[in-house]
């Protein structure tokens, strides 16, 4: 029988394992491979001499390592980036600009770093590559309130959710409908660029349209969906007028939504998972296996 103290090593040692496995510096350059100018992702190949520019951006409390990495397999290939990460999660980059803002509750440093990331991909034409690095914390990271929508009301909003118990997906229903930027809407931004998107998944089973809110995925949420969400807490008469109005405009049709699976704009835009939940897991598992433990994944 292992002492207190042997005990704890294994625990400590069992969990470094874990987080080892998915730091993200190390996962997006293991995913990542670059012979002569062809860039390999998974099944996924990129031709980059086929390009005339390509672009990163990016949002997320890992965004940064990714950035580093992704900045040293491709180089002076990169014609501009930009990507937002937690304040004190920055990192030195020569090509990609690492800026830093609020997370969880979002602030106007968020608001300025997405403007950067939206000038960015004007630019971005069909002859482009726009890389997305995309990490937990995105959602909070990447603002872009919605017409009629401020800061201040999506913070209040964020932080009625949070409080009331609201789950992970559906705060992002709330925040990709009052964005201008989330729920694929990003990607619209994108078009025509061929879009690659690499992200690092927070999520348990990976849905990619609530992983950063899905900013270049196709948004199976609705405007209605977000008036139940709000009346299931309790929450429509506590809300900020605006967004109660905003809301209800958008159930009805008179406001655009969030682009779904059909929509022209996902035809050139690739989501590719490098990181996840399961990763880590996996890498306690065979750890604890390797000190001697009998081990089960309960979820």
């Amino acid at each position: 029988m292992k002492d207190r103290e042997a005990l704890r090593g294994d625990a400590i040692a069992i969990f470094q394992a874990a987080l080892d496995a998915v730091h993200p510096f190390k996962m997006l350059k293991g995913c990542c491979c670059l012979k002569d100018d062809l860039l390999e992702i998974g099944c996924n190949r990129y031709d980059l001499n086929s390009f005339k520019r390509v672009y990163v951006v990016g949002a997320g409390k890992g965004s940064a390592p990714m950035a580093r990495a992704l900045e040293e397999l491709l180089g002076p290939k990169i014609t501009e980036g930009v990507v937002i990460t937690k304040y004190g999660h920055g990192e030195e980059t020569e090509r990609i600009e690492i800026l830093e803002a609020a997370h969880p509750i979002p602030d106007e440093k968020g608001v300025e770093g997405t403007e950067r990331i939206i000038e960015v991909l004007s630019k971005a034409t069909a002859g482009d590559l726009v890389i997305c690095l995309l990490s937990g914390g995105g959602s909070a990271l990447l603002v872009a309130p919605a017409d009629g929508i401020t800061l201040d009301d999506k913070k209040a909003v964020t932080a009625l959710l949070l409080n009331s118990g609201a789950d992970i997906r559906e705060v992002n229903t709330l925040r990709k409908h009052l964005s201008k930027v989330k729920g694929g809407r990003l990607a619209k931004k994108a078009y025509p660029a061929t879009v690659l998107s690499l992200i690092l998944s927070d999520v348990v089973g990976d849905d990619l349209s609530t992983i950063a809110s899905g900013p270049t995925c196709p948004d199976p949420t609705t405007f209605a969906d977000c008036l139940a969400i709000l009346e299931r807490y309790r929450l429509l008469d506590k809300v900020p007028p605006s967004v109660a109005v905003y809301l209800e405009k958008g159930a009805q049709g008179v406001l655009e939504e969030t682009p779904k699976e059909d929509d022209p704009v996902f035809a050139s835009v690739t989501n590719e998972i490098v990181g996840s939940n399961f990763i880590a897991l996996e890498a306690a598992r065979r750890k604890a296996q390797e000190l001697g433990y009998n081990t089960i994944i309960l979820s």
